[in-house]
């Protein structure tokens, strides 16, 4: 068994917070980059580059890549070997009033979401999945809201030809429109149950945008960057810089399908302990 404090979580989820708000993933980065090189456009040339330059800023001078510091999700792979010292949830949401505070980040989360109020640094969303090993991976992704609010499911009749899941994926992107800050990453979740699918698409956003696409994969980006939408919404070849799939065993009366769209300022931090 090994043993892990809860000081030690707040710890690494506050330096998490920090790393994600402040340090755009690489590989977001050099997708990022690669569009810019692709671009022919002036307009959209020059959105880019203002896009990769605000990164490098941000790096530099340790401030938030967006001023919308999102709803901080995080992701939690707990080791079946591992014993935690305290109160997991409360070590995770401490980190995060930590990290946001320590940061000067801002804090957006309403303890209300009808009668609203003044708003704070959380609670976080937290997704836990028991693995095998003695190792605790924390994962924080702070979502935006204008990119999340773009979200959809459809419950899909199982007799459903792939051409109109394709057709509600890329239809959900073409709805987002310039709304939700792209170039997009687009992340996909299918089977499993409604809320499960939703999952899985957030999830997919947490994949390597290098890492090897399935075809399908390929062949929804190209219809997406064939909308023209471009980055900031004013045209280009780049309306997203990736699709992510991620899929679960479902119900036989069943095909949901989610989408959850992430802007151009996809960040997560991800460690082990």
């Amino acid at each position: 068994m090994k043993i892990i404090t809860a000081d030690k979580i707040s710890k690494t989820v506050a330096d998490l917070c920090a790393e994600a708000n402040f340090v755009l993933r690489k590989d977001v980065l050099s997708q990022l980059k690669n569009a810019y090189r692709k671009e022919s456009l002036r307009r959209a040339k020059d959105i880019l580059k203002a896009t990769i330059d605000n990164s490098a800023v941000a790096q530099r001078e340790r401030l938030a890549i967006c001023q919308d510091t999102g709803l901080p999700c995080v992701f939690v792979e707990l080791g079946q070997e591992v014993v935690i010292k305290g109160d997991l949830k409360n070590a995770i949401n401490k980190g995060i009033e930590n990290g946001y505070r320590e940061g000067y980040l801002r804090a957006s989360i309403i303890k209300d979401p009808l009668s609203r109020g003044v708003s704070g640094y959380g609670p976080a969303i937290i997704h836990l999945d028991l693995v095998k090993g003695r190792k605790l991976k924390l994962t924080v992704l702070p979502k935006g809201f204008g990119c999340e609010n773009k979200t959809q499911l459809k419950m899909f009749k199982p007799t459903e030809e792939i051409m109109q899941v394709k057709k509600f994926i890329v239809e959900a992107v073409k709805a987002a429109g310039p709304d939700a800050c792209p170039p997009f990453v687009v992340g996909v979740g299918i089977g499993g149950s409604a809320e499960y699918a939703c999952l899985l698409a957030k999830k997919a956003l947490l994949r390597n945008l290098k890492a090897k696409a399935s075809n399908l994969e390929k062949e929804l980006l190209q219809q997406i960057n064939q909308l023209k939408i471009g980055p900031m919404g004013l045209g280009g070849k780049t309306t997203a810089l990736a699709v992510n799939i991620e899929t679960f065993p479902t119900h036989i009366a069943g095909l949901p399908v989610a989408v959850n769209i992430s802007c151009h300022a996809l960040r997560s931090a991800a460690k082990a302990i």
